[in-house]
This record gives C-alpha cells, structure tokens and sequence, in this order.
C-alpha cells in the first residue's frame, strides 16, 4: 500500500498545474487603451471610474433599492440616506506620515503604494458618499495617527 500511495502521489505531482489565467483575446482596436488601463494604479483607476460614470451618467454600483435588501425601502429610505453621506478628506498627512499611511490603509482597501501616494499628496479624498456613522470613525482613527480630515 505505501508504494501505491508514493506512486499516486508521484503522479499527481507530476501532472501539470492548472491556472485560473485565462487568455483574453482584445480587439486590435482597444488594444493600446487596454495596455493603459493595466499601467494604472488602483487610485486612478477609482478616479476614471468616477469621470467615465459623471460623463455617461451611470453607475458602477448596484441600485440602491438592492443594497438596501429590505423590501419596503422606497424613496423615502434614499433621501435619508442621500443626507447622511459624506465625502472624506485628508487635508494634511500630520508628522507622523508611516502611522497615517497604516491607519489609511486599514480603513480603505488601499495598498500601500496608493495610501503612500494619497497622503504624500494632501489634501486628496479620501473615500466619496460614505455614510457618517462610518465616516467618524475613519476620520477618528486617521486623526489618532496624526492626519487632519474633514468631510465635505
């Protein structure tokens, strides 16, 4: 039994491993926009998402109403929630710029290139219609760290 188990073993290691690459064929022409969204950092790209939906007029995001979940959310639900929305701003990076890129990348899913590149550039936005509740507490552990932020 143990030289079976060593032959199975063998075998499977010697099998090739497969990837969840796959090619994807692009027209020839997208091919050069292609190229340039790949050379983009995940800031910029946030930020072409952001032109691409003001100047075609829609949205990335799922409708409201599905976010929501809860069957009877109408407009009245969007309208509060259209108020308690606010923009978060890191107006300057503080001192202590490793504690503000760390407490950065903790409350965004940025990387650390991005978090670095976001608070060397201060004032830069931090995150668009993000609830208040969840917005104090970004602006609270971004301050303990030494930034400055306010909502806009």
């Amino acid at each position: 039994m143990t030289k079976d188990t060593t032959e199975e073993k063998k075998e499977t290691t010697d099998a090739p491993i497969s990837t969840k690459e796959e090619t994807v064929e692009v027209p020839k022409e997208f091919k050069d926009l292609v190229e340039k969204i790949e050379k983009m950092s995940v800031l910029e790209l946030s930020e072409l998402v952001k032109v691409l939906e003001k100047k075609f007029g829609v949205s990335s995001q799922a409708p409201m109403m599905m976010v929501a979940g809860a069957p009877g959310a109408g407009a009245g639900a969007d309208a509060d929630e259209g108020s308690s929305l606010v923009n978060v701003e890191l107006t300057d990076g503080g001192s202590n710029k490793i504690g503000v890129i760390k407490a950065l990348r903790e409350v965004t899913e940025l990387g650390l290139k991005d978090a670095k590149d976001l608070v060397d550039g201060a004032p830069a936005m931090v995150k668009e219609k993000v609830a208040k509740e969840e917005a104090e507490v970004m602006k609270k552990k971004l301050e303990e760290a030494g930034a400055k932020v306010t909502f806009k």
